[in-house]
């Protein structure tokens, strides 16, 4: 991992001290950058399809765009952490995030408005692999081997923002329309410029140039961009899809593993079994996550019958609890437990999605709201935590940000599912058929975290 070079201002050699506190505001206020705008969508797809005159299986590309371009902003953002520090990074993505912002706000048609989401894709992959590299290095600095507090208070700052956007986004488009969340992204990326150009340490040099990967960048979009579109539209006629995503995901992982400096460093999972048994975890947890919170949002507004703002009101019950069960478990480092019991929880609420119709009473969908939030704060830090045990040091931000890949793959397998059960829109019907999808998703899910018998470790030395 590059070296920080250490701040005019900071402890003298053979000193410890905390963590330095500016530097978890700024990890905390880029981190929120990408679920503000996630939780403020959820509530805009059906308000932007009316303006748009567009289906929910089109207004899903605006949640593909930004998490396909994530999935592959994040590995290679996270490598160049390691390689320059998180400052250049971190400065560099906010600034994408400002410039995706004025596009989204005055974007004249949907497909201008999905290219600001693939824009704001890459701005917001810079700041998950830069908090961890500074993370690590703070670490270092001060001799503190846990980081489970500073973990604990990015994931609660993530949680608050989930309650913020969906209400947020419904106060924004009550009062000004749709574009307003897009134009928010604006002041929030100008705070982090100036903070983080006034605060973020500066790296040492590298030792040497390194090559930006781009032949194994194209062939990572092309086999994910190739599934996508099956996935979003799947017919026999269009079967030469998925086999062009595997035969360009075969030349993928044949050149990443045989070259110096791949764009995504696979040799990461080399011989660390458990490191990719979080990965995967990560996968099929959030493939339930997000397609619950965009398809249980739209069809709050189609299904149900209610506004924006009626639809972010009765989200906010999930992220409050997420906010709490994070605050109440989040210090304490093993992750096992919180694993079975996320993914128990996150299979009965899904499972209940099945007793929902346009009649359903508002206590009842208050009710699941809540109950679907514990899974959200107990799974996501809990794959923190492991990743932060499981990883190489060296390649903290490299691995940092598969993690995050593999959480946005997630994401991409929700919009598709959305795209395909709400065809028709988002009836309650649609919302049935993708609750029983979700139910082996989370089986599978649930089977994994108890055979992971590594992760009984995880923890007990901290």
């Amino acid at each position: 991992m590059t070296r920080l070079a250490r701040r005019s201002h900071g402890p003298r050699q053979g000193e410890r001290s905390g963590f330095d506190r500016r530097l978890i505001a700024l990890m905390i206020l880029g981190s929120v950058l990408n679920p503000v705008n996630s939780s403020m969508l959820a509530v805009a797809l059906i308000p932007i399809g009316r303006a748009f005159d567009a289906p929910p299986s089109q207004t899903a590309w605006l949640v593909s765009g930004l998490y396909l371009a994530t999935a592959v902003g994040q590995p290679v953002i996270g490598r160049l952490v390691d390689t320059f520090g998180p400052r250049r990074l971190y400065l560099l993505g906010t600034a994408l995030v400002g410039a995706a912002g004025l596009l989204g706000t005055l974007a004249p048609n949907l497909w201008v408005l999905v290219a600001s989401r693939v824009l704001l894709g890459f701005g917001t992959s810079a700041a998950f692999p830069a908090s961890m590299s500074l993370l690590r290095s703070e670490s270092e600095r001060t001799g503190e081997k846990s980081p489970s507090g500073v973990l604990t208070a990015l994931s609660i700052s993530n949680q608050v923002f989930a309650v913020v956007g969906p209400a947020l986004g419904g106060l924004l488009i009550g009062t000004g329309g749709w574009h307003l969340i897009f134009g928010i992204n604006v002041p929030l990326s100008l705070a982090c410029l100036v903070l983080g150009a006034l605060w973020l340490p500066r790296a040492t040099p590298p030792a040497r140039a390194t090559r930006t990967d781009t032949t194994g960048m194209l062939l990572f979009a092309g086999s994910l961009t190739a599934f996508m579109f099956f996935l979003m539209d799947p017919a026999a006629a269009h079967w030469y899809l998925p086999v062009l995503g595997l035969v360009t995901g075969a030349v993928f992982v044949r050149r990443e593993l045989r070259t110096d400096e791949p764009f995504m460093d696979l040799r990461v999972l080399g011989g660390n079994i458990p490191l990719l048994a979080t990965f995967t975890r990560q996968l099929l947890a959030y493939t339930t996550s997000y397609a619950f919170f965009y398809g249980y949002s739209q069809w709050l507004q189609e299904g149900r019958g209610l506004n924006a703002s009626q639809a972010g009101l009765l989200l906010l019950p999930l992220s409050a609890t997420a906010i709490g069960v994070t605050a109440l478990t989040g210090r304490r480092g093993q992750v096992r437990g919180k694993l079975v019991v996320g993914a128990v929880c996150q299979c009965l609420g899904v499972a209940a999605l099945l007793l929902l119709g346009g009649d359903s009473p508002v206590w009842l969908l208050v009710l699941l709201s809540a109950a679907v939030g514990i899974p959200h704060g107990l799974i996501g830090l809990a794959n923190q935590n492991a990743l932060y045990a499981q990883a190489d040091p060296a390649r903290m931000g490299s691995s940092a940000g598969l993690l995050r890949t593999f959480m946005y793959l997630g994401a991409l397998f929700a919009s598709a599912a959305n795209a395909v059960f709400f065809r028709d829109g988002a009836t309650s019907a649609g919302l049935h058929s993708m609750a029983w999808l979700l139910v082996g998703v989370t089986a599978v899910f649930l089977l994994a975290c108890v055979a992971d018998r590594s992760l009984g470790r995880v923890g007990r030395d901290t």
